[in-house]
């Protein structure tokens, strides 16, 4: 039995533009487009690329508890935030680990919560779960949500060509309520690249016409899944299935900074945390470099002494450093900057070395 792939308002043009097109999470999604993946990263890098990320899933939470709901469902703190802002965050099991990550966009009078295309319906189940009388209503908005990311050191400049709205009033991971190209939007700043740029959540219906205005010659190249990836890694962004999943906790993953066990609002997993917190991590995510040529890939053995302890959970060769970086998780004791150990690749051992992330470090971030 074959599956239908779900489609964005954006696929006969990404086909048109002659886009590779690949199944992601349950959608035909383009990969890559014509000019490769390494000329797609150097736009982003150096000037400005758009992304189609509408299979991303969107909820909103509203009613008068709907604060204390997400604290409750979440990691994070959402009481730090203001109307406005937005918030890294993510959904824990009761064994503390990771559901899903996610952000948390808080306005005057409601919260929506930004999910991975691939859990929408596991994520959909786990909060409900967790309503237990609260006096929220929790509505799944993802079919009526577009969603276009446009990244790069000139992201505002051609944005601001299309909006009223002063872009440069809007702080990192912080939102308004606009227009782009005439189509009512929420403008953010944040994004998944470690460069400066926007998520725009429009309506579905008029993604096409976003799309057009911020796209052509001289404006946004588009960016397909491979170079997302690159950037991504390249920053030290985590990708849940490959860097997080279900097993892993975010102590484990260096995700402390989002978990805010002592918030006073009890969460799931929680306890796990502080009994982890207690006994110690027993391993941890580290970013490492290759120390000859070999480039690792997701799945690849990962060994300690001969001994295999995890597999490479992300793996490239960057392109803006010119060498093959890379994530796996280490027993503690092995995971400080500088440690050696092996990747088997093609099944020859391979070395690789701890060192900091991000890799890369030269982004246009406006933090």
């Amino acid at each position: 039995m074959t599956t239908t792939l779900q489609r964005t308002a954006l696929f006969d043009t990404h086909r048109a533009l002659g886009a590779k097109m690949v199944s992601f999470a349950g959608w035909e999604m383009p990969v890559q487009y014509p000019g490769g993946i390494l000329a797609e990263h150097r736009a982003v890098r150096e000037d400005v690329g758009i992304f189609d990320v509408c299979h991303m899933g969107e909820f909103e939470v509203t009613g008068p508890d709907r604060n204390a709901f997400v604290n409750r469902v979440t990691t994070n703190d959402i009481s730090a935030l203001e109307p406005g802002q937005v918030q890294y965050s993510a959904f824990l099991n009761e064994r503390g680990g990771v559901v899903d990550d996610c952000t948390v966009y808080r306005f005057e009078d409601k919260i929506m919560l930004v999910v991975n295309a691939a859990n929408i319906d596991k994520d959909w189940e786990h909060i409900v779960a967790q309503k237990k009388g609260a006096n929220v209503r929790i509505r799944n908005i993802s079919p009526e949500v577009g969603l276009l990311a446009l990244q790069g050191p000139k992201a505002e400049a051609l944005l601001q060509a299309n909006t009223a709205t002063v872009l440069k009033d809007i702080g990192y991971y912080r939102f308004a309520v606009g227009s782009v190209a005439g189509a009512g939007c929420f403008i953010s700043r944040t994004g998944y690249t470690g460069e400066d740029g926007f998520e725009l959540y429009c309506r579905t219906q008029d993604v096409p016409t976003i799309w057009q205005a911020l796209t052509g010659p001289g404006k946004a190249q588009p960016i397909g899944l491979g170079a997302r990836d690159t950037l991504r890694l390249e920053v030290g962004y985590a990708l849940y299935g490959n860097d997080i999943d279900d097993e892993t906790t975010p102590l484990e993953a260096g995700l402390g900074w989002i978990t805010k066990i002592e918030k006073g609002a009890p969460f799931m997993g929680e306890p796990a945390l502080k009994r982890q917190k207690v006994e110690g991590v027993p391993r941890k995510l580290v970013g490492f470099r290759m120390v000859g040529k070999a480039i690792p890939r997701h799945g690849m053995p990962v060994l300690v002494n001969g001994t295999q302890v995890d597999q490479v959970r992300s793996g490239t060769m960057s392109p803006s450093l010119g060498y093959a970086v890379g994530t796996t998780y280490l027993p503690t004791a092995h995971a400080t900057v500088g440690s050696r150990f092996h990747v088997e690749i093609r099944g020859e051992l391979a070395e690789a070395e701890v060192v900091r992330r991000p890799f890369y470090t030269r982004g246009s971030v406006k933090r």
